[in-house]
């Protein structure tokens, strides 16, 4: 009989991100962010690549990566709210850990299999924010999959690519829960 841990399930059950634009300050010192940054570096890795890597940005570099995008979306000729939509998580946040994907050469792991990993350490580091008591959110959006962005702004490499922004700060608001999948519409039993 398996050893259950109910806490740990009713957290999963009712985990809920909050809004980005939502979270105010104080946010994570960098000793209460060493142990959410280690439970997201213990995720499941093929191959123990750890593809992975994470840049913390808090306060002046963000309003610097806020910049960054808006010079972006200036060049490549986005329109206004486009580069607003862009740049806004960076000007309005307080601490963002970007999650960046580090591809390993690996005869065995495919790149789509480290691609997963990565995913897997930024909901690890999500939930991991949320557990700890902070309100978390993950972001993407354009800047995300610019390269100029990633290269000039972040200083990645060819091989690396961001898999996401995770925000972490004090709940100022409670979002209301929202719809959550029928799983009779997407789960099929096989036991023959």
């Amino acid at each position: 009989m398996p050893d259950p841990n109910p806490a740990a399930l009713d957290f999963l059950l009712t985990r809920r991100s909050r809004p980005a634009k939502t979270l105010g300050l104080p946010v994570p010192t960098p000793e209460q962010l060493t142990p959410i940054l280690t439970a997201a570096a213990r995720s499941p890795d093929h191959g123990k690549l750890e593809p992975w890597r994470f840049i913390v940005f808090e306060g002046i570099a963000l309003r610097r990566l806020g910049d960054e995008a808006r010079a972006c979306a200036k060049t490549r000729g986005l329109d206004a709210e486009q580069a607003d939509k862009g740049a806004q998580q960076f000007e309005t946040g307080h601490l963002a850990v970007a999650v960046i994907e580090v591809q390993k050469p690996s005869e065995k792991i495919p790149a789509l299999e480290q691609t997963y990993a990565v995913g897997g350490v930024c909901l690890a580091l999500l939930n991991a924010a949320l557990a700890s008591g902070w309100g978390a959110n993950w972001l993407s959006g354009w800047p995300s999959h610019d390269r100029s962005f990633m290269a000039d702004a972040l200083g990645l490499a060819a091989y690396e690519r961001v898999a996401g922004f995770i925000h972490i700060g004090t709940e100022t608001s409670a979002p209301p829960d929202r719809p959550r999948p029928d799983l009779s519409q997407i789960v099929t039993w096989c036991r023959s």
